[in-house]
């Protein structure tokens, strides 16, 4: 007689909201390619207002709740959090933001032991990127969990020593054949954007927030258009700072050499259009934009902090700018008005992504539910 078939493992995922940030389309991806016959896949997340990516993962058979959180410091998502794992009998509760991270551990080791799932955590961002306060709480309540991943050695490493050695590295990544297929689309999503043939075209994917710092990619583009070059800027995105940055782009007089076009549910749509990547970031884990940018085809040029140096070599696949320089962005992006150039390292750059597939990381995140569920069951 056969053996009866194991019920599928019933994972979390839990997150402060479903906008569409980067660690937040990485879910997306690795629903897509997620093994559904031995995983049973459902997400959580507090901030009702962050529901961009819902539709997707609804469309990817992942259901999703919003726990209706006013704030992400406001514990009274709590009690419904926890009804949430004992009616749906959850095996396996994986946390992506740190603060939710902070509040959820204890309030989840506090179920009785048959409601009690396990717990996983996700490190996606330097921990000097943390407010001191979640850096604190995270202190005390990350060894709580069952098991920790971060997505880069960079993330590991600004972790506590202590964390770190518990702390495993799985690379995140794209889905980089589905994204490099698009690349015939470059002649209409270019024509969607009105951009001459004759401009280079600079785009970057990055919310409108601080640590992104568009002022400088904006002072770049400044100098660019003084010295004469033929270059137009998108920017796909949402924030807090989108008024302030639109009145700076006009402070500057930029007017439609850089454009804001807010959020885009498609942003590939957008890389496939472009000639180059940029990314003038204070501080990063793991980019997703900037993978998602390589697997278009597109060469990259990168302030060179966090993880994105254990990508990009310069002058291989992209240019590596210091953070806050304005003047050695604008040189890099100037010198690839080059055909040559930009397609050679255009070429290392698709070559140089296949090792940041997606398949791989959720195939070791799988590994990692099932020792989880084997132990608590």
């Amino acid at each position: 007689m056969a053996a009866a078939r194991q019920a599928p493992i019933r994972v979390l995922w839990l997150t402060k909201g479903l906008g569409p940030g980067g660690a937040e389309r990485l879910l997306v991806s690795s629903a897509a390619v997620a093994d559904r016959e031995r995983f049973d896949l459902r997400a959580a997340y507090l901030l009702p207002w962050k529901d961009h990516l819902v539709g997707d993962l609804v469309a990817l058979g992942v259901p999703t709740v919003c726990l209706d959180g006013p704030r992400e410091g406001d514990p009274r998502w709590i009690p419904r959090l926890r009804g949430l794992v004992r009616a749906d009998r959850i095996d396996v509760v994986h946390v992506h933001s740190p603060l939710v991270a902070a509040f959820a551990r204890p309030a989840l080791r506090a179920l009785r032991p048959g409601d009690r799932p396990a717990l996983m955590g996700t490190e996606h961002n330097l921990w000097s990127s943390h407010h001191p306060a979640t850096r604190w709480a995270n202190r005390l309540t990350l060894p709580l969990e069952d098991a920790t991943i971060a997505v880069s050695e960079e993330v590991r490493h600004s972790m506590p020593p202590r964390l770190a050695g518990r702390t495993e590295v799985v690379i995140h990544g794209v889905d980089v054949d589905a994204i490099a297929e698009r690349r015939g689309e470059r002649e209409a999503a270019r024509a969607e954007l009105g951009v001459p043939a004759d401009q280079l075209l600079v785009a970057t994917v990055a919310n409108l927030r601080a640590q992104k710092d568009y002022p400088t990619m904006l002072q770049a583009a400044r100098r660019m258009v003084d010295a004469g070059q033929a270059v137009h800027f998108v920017s796909v995105g949402q924030g807090p700072l989108a008024e302030a940055l639109e009145a700076e782009r006009n402070r500057l007089g930029l007017g439609e050499r850089f454009r804001f076009l807010g959020y885009r549910p498609d942003p590939v749509r957008v890389l496939v259009a472009a000639d180059v990547f940029c990314l003038s970031s204070r501080f990063e884990g793991l980019p997703i934009a900037m993978l998602e940018a390589m697997a278009a085809g597109l060469p990259v040029v990168v302030a060179a902090v966090g993880g994105i140096q254990a990508v990009v070599t310069d002058g291989r696949e992209g240019l590596l700018v210091p953070p806050g320089d304005p003047a050695a962005l604008a040189a890099a992006l100037g010198t690839l008005r080059d055909p040559g150039l930009r397609s050679r390292l255009a070429a290392a750059a698709a070559d140089r992504v296949q090792a940041f597939g997606i398949r791989r990381a959720v195939r070791r995140q799988q590994e990692i539910y099932e020792r989880l569920a084997a132990d608590r069951r």
